[in-house]
């Protein structure tokens, strides 16, 4: 027999009621009810079991520290509202289909939604999660695609010598997918000792920034900080390049470029994932991209990313915290016991 929690949600489901975090100013978050719309025939319903917080972003979001010139630019895809507030924000959501297409009734799904405990979303919208990922890897399906186009974007070849400077969800995921390539050494740069069994769980070195070694061929940065992206650049060798997937907000960048960056003919190179990589564009879909993501998630060394998780009730709390600095976590995730 099915227990409350459960009958509850159906409950909610049937009467088309949801609930929904929502910031409703900067450094304000709180729960609200959001009716359901009719699903048409090409709709599904989907009811959350799992979602991620993207903590790099969402506590940007959550602070109110969109530039004005790049609110368009930041929304999300389901995103209702507007910076700074009120705004619902959120893009990783692992749900299984109640209603839709017979072909994807039953099955779970990633979907790129905000926190919410149960939506109605166009069918193309979603992916199905591969037999062998549990719902609490697969909310990583988003970092994982941005890993995905980085790579594209970096083209690390056999037997670089890179280095990842930030040991956030986003520089963890990169480093583990370097690790796959061969004869490739990669160490995990971070200010955090801690990231040091991280990185072991990784299959790759860590180093303190002050001791992580150059003449590296490529460094991906991920710190979103001024002194990060600086010590990136320290780090390459001569003709090397810096991809910078950080997303600095309102924040300042300050660079000393009168040292080894044209000597060196050293690059930045930005990365983002909103648009497919250019190495890519012409070959390859969002979609197949999500799709290649959500496959190299049956890597269970990924699990070491999920430190932390917290009821959907408890959400406006953990992103105070989580903001504030107080909640330390790579990807904290949100369990959905009731509708």
């Amino acid at each position: 027999m099915r227990d409350a929690r459960e009958q509850d949600a159906d409950v909610a489901l049937d009467h088309g009621i949801a609930r929904a975090f929502w910031v409703r100013a900067p450094g304000c978050g709180e729960i609200r009810e959001v009716r359901l719309p009719e699903p048409g025939r090409d709709d599904v319903v989907v009811r959350t079991v799992r979602s991620g917080i993207s903590r790099g972003t969402e506590t940007l979001v959550f602070r109110g520290g969109v530039p004005s010139a790049e609110r368009a630019r930041m929304r999300a895809p389901f995103q209702e509202g507007d910076f700074p507030g009120p705004v619902k924000y959120g893009y990783l959501n692992v749900g299984d289909v109640e209603e839709g297409p017979a072909e994807l009734r039953g099955r779970t799904v990633f979907c790129l939604y905000p926190h919410q405990t149960a939506y109605v979303v166009p069918a193309g919208a979603v992916s199905i999660v591969p037999d062998g990922v549990p719902p609490a890897r697969a909310v990583l399906a988003g970092t994982v695609e941005t890993a995905v186009n980085a790579l594209w974007d970096a083209a690390p070849l056999v037997g670089d010598r890179v280095a990842v400077v930030g040991a956030g969800m986003v520089g963890c995921c990169v480093a583990r997918l370097l690790h796959l390539f061969p004869a490739t050494q990669v160490t995990l740069v971070d200010v955090d000792p801690d990231r040091t069994d991280v990185a072991a769980a990784l299959g790759v070195a860590f180093a303190l920034p002050d001791h992580a070694e150059g003449g590296c061929d490529l460094v991906v940065h991920t710190s979103a900080t001024s002194v990060g992206l600086q010590r990136s650049l320290d780090l390459l060798a001569p003709e090397g390049t810096v991809v910078d997937l950080s997303w600095y907000g309102d924040a300042d960048v300050r660079l000393s470029l009168g040292a080894a960056f044209h000597a060196g003919r050293l690059r930045i190179q930005s990365s983002q994932v909103g648009t497919v990589s250019p190495a890519r564009a012409a070959r390859r879909t969002s979609a197949d991209r999500l799709a290649i993501a959500l496959g190299l998630l049956r890597d269970p060394a990924l699990d070491v990313l999920l430190t932390g998780e917290s009821r959907f009730d408890e959400l406006p709390e953990v992103m105070a915290g989580l903001t504030a600095g107080r909640l330390p976590a790579l990807c904290h995730t949100i369990t959905y016991g009731e509708g």
